[in-house]
């Protein structure tokens, strides 16, 4: 059966559309059924308006300068996603942490892209702090990953990674198109994993309850 995949992003949406272009192209066996994003100039939800896509805007500085709390805008968030009824919940870009509040009511279902390997460079800026790191001489590479969402930042458990090596005449510019380039092909082979995956326990839990 088809996925339904609700995409949350904060910026340009490039990943994004690796991923609409996979489902158009038969490379997925998923649908992206709504993008929401936290900010209303995001690129993102343009290349989803013109992929037919639904879009939602869910600002959080909005939302807690109209007193409410961040659990609450996390709740929020979480009921806007769920009434579309998505199978995998993919952050592709979101720059907010999702509290208790979110992940419990898509526990196991929610992924995140980071641009980095596992236990390097969590959090914001990485590709940056990763190029400091090599001028350093402290290491030759740097990667990107897909992993479950917890609570701990970037830190759930892991998907898929690639490995992106890191050159003498690099500058910042030249890595970042790299490490995106990854990340594009990660992103899908890693949906692509998950939602095979999900395909297979459906029908082997069917098997079980149809056998006498």
């Amino acid at each position: 059966m088809t996925s339904r995949l609700v995409v949350l992003i904060s910026g340009s949406g490039s990943n994004l559309a690796a991923v609409i272009s996979a489902c158009a192209g038969g490379r997925l066996d998923a649908t992206v059924v709504a993008v929401l994003s936290n900010r209303r100039a995001a690129f993102g939800l343009e290349r989803a308006r013109a992929a037919g896509i639904a879009t939602d805007y869910a600002p959080l500085g909005a939302w807690l300068r109209a007193g409410g709390s961040r659990e609450s805008y996390d709740a929020d968030l979480a009921q806007r996603v769920a009434a579309f009824g998505p199978d995998l919940v993919v952050l592709a870009g979101w720059m907010h942490i999702l509290g208790a509040a979110f992940l419990d009511r898509f526990a196991g279902r929610v992924l995140n892209l980071h641009p980095a390997l596992p236990g390097a460079f969590a959090g914001t800026d990485a590709i940056a702090r990763a190029l400091a790191a090599f001028r350093r001489g402290e290491i030759d590479h740097t990667g990107v990953m897909v992993h479950e969402v917890v609570a701990e930042v970037d830190a759930g458990p892991v998907v898929a990674t690639a490995v992106v090596p890191i050159e003498e005449d690099d500058d910042l510019e030249r890595l970042s198109a790299r490490v995106h380039a990854a990340e594009h092909r990660l992103l899908v082979e890693a949906i692509a994993a998950v939602t095979a995956g999900a395909a297979s326990n459906d029908s082997n839990d069917s098997s079980a309850k149809e056998s006498p």
